[in-house]
């Protein structure tokens, strides 16, 4: 076969199944069998926005959560040989990107990985995961990062604003450091049930309650010149709601922090005086750990499979975008090649 299927954006709200050439790799190349890609809301704003399209108009590949069989590796790398199962990097401008503006993405059979001869490209999965988890483990890095950047430290209290992949992966690396004081909100009943399976504290729905006056009972309350506020030491903003990063400074407590993980493409008000008064830190988390290996750790330690509601094939490719689209009642979405070898 001299052809490979490839999802691909060919301009705003166009994204296709393109038969396109087999990967043509070269000596510090590998190429990866991929068994399972997981789909994600960056996947959407890409097809959303066009993607990102060079001066020759060639189309956008998608798929970054990738898990896979080494295929083949140039001469080279030393890395990974034939036959390995991997996860593979994603990368960063420094290695190059796959998935995320680049010529090769993980949504098809046969991904092509540039500079695999490079560290911390290629990173082997434990014997006895299943690929399809194993591909669970750059959004988990996501989740991870956001919780290293809200500096969360034993005897934290802390609250998940967001019960969608990145917010559950959030609180399971939360309850994998031993921070049990956690907190989980989100307006899906099946999210919040994930949330609760995994070993969240307690779980909110917005909709049903004042989430801060529901804080302040599970956490306690600490002073503040306005009045007492929860006791909640760290919040991991998930969602993609303005109101909740407004919420948080508003209420939140005299000394707290605020990792912003959720896309927000609008600005969001913010009142920096109560920011000052608080001394309250806000921190952005974008991408991962400085050691991924960290997320494929975890996994091996806790099985996190609960968190993958969809598993659908790639010739179906369109079932999966309109699942993920409809994200309010899914957790983890997963496009499978049907080969693990």
């Amino acid at each position: 076969m001299s052809s490979v299927r490839q999802v691909r954006v060919h301009g705003p709200g166009d994204v296709r199944v393109d038969e396109v050439p087999r990967p043509s790799p070269g000596p510090r190349d590998a190429v990866v069998r991929v068994a399972a890609c997981g789909i994600c809301g960056t996947d959407l704003s890409f097809i959303r926005l066009g993607g990102s399209r060079g001066p020759s108009d060639t189309p956008l590949c998608l798929g970054h959560e990738i898990a896979g069989v080494v295929e083949w590796v140039g001469s080279d790398v030393r890395t990974a040989k034939p036959g390995e199962r991997v996860v593979v990097h994603p990368g960063n401008d420094e290695l190059g990107r796959i998935g995320t503006g680049a010529p090769e993405g993980g949504l098809t059979p046969e991904l092509l990985v540039r500079e695999a001869a490079r560290d911390g490209r290629l990173f082997r999965v434990p014997d006895g995961m299943p690929l399809d988890v194993a591909a669970l483990a750059e959004p988990l890095a996501v989740g991870m990062q956001a919780v290293n950047r809200a500096e969360v430290a034993k005897g934290d209290k802390v609250a998940v604003f967001g019960c969608g992949p990145i917010g559950l992966f959030a609180l399971a690396t939360l309850l994998d450091r031993g921070i049990t004081d956690t907190v989980a909100i989100d307006l899906n009943p099946r999210r919040r049930a994930l949330a609760l399976a995994l070993g969240a504290q307690a779980v909110l729905d917005p909709a049903a309650c004042d989430p801060f006056d529901e804080l302040a009972r599970l956490h306690g309350t600490a002073p503040f010149l306005y009045g007492p506020t929860p006791a909640t030491n760290a919040f991991i903003e998930a969602s993609g709601s303005a109101k909740v990063i407004t919420d948080v400074l508003q209420r939140g407590r005299a000394g707290g922090r605020l990792s912003v993980v959720a896309l927000h493409y609008a600005p969001v008000p913010t009142n920096f005086l109560l920011v000052m008064m608080k001394q309250f830190s806000i921190h952005g988390s974008m991408e991962y750990p400085q050691r991924f290996a960290d997320a494929i750790e975890l996994l091996a330690r806790r099985d996190l499979s609960p968190i993958v509601t969809h598993r659908v094939p790639l010739a179906r490719f369109d079932e999966a975008l309109g699942v993920l689209q409809g994200a309010a009642d899914c957790g983890k979405v997963l496009v499978t090649m049907g080969d693990e070898r």
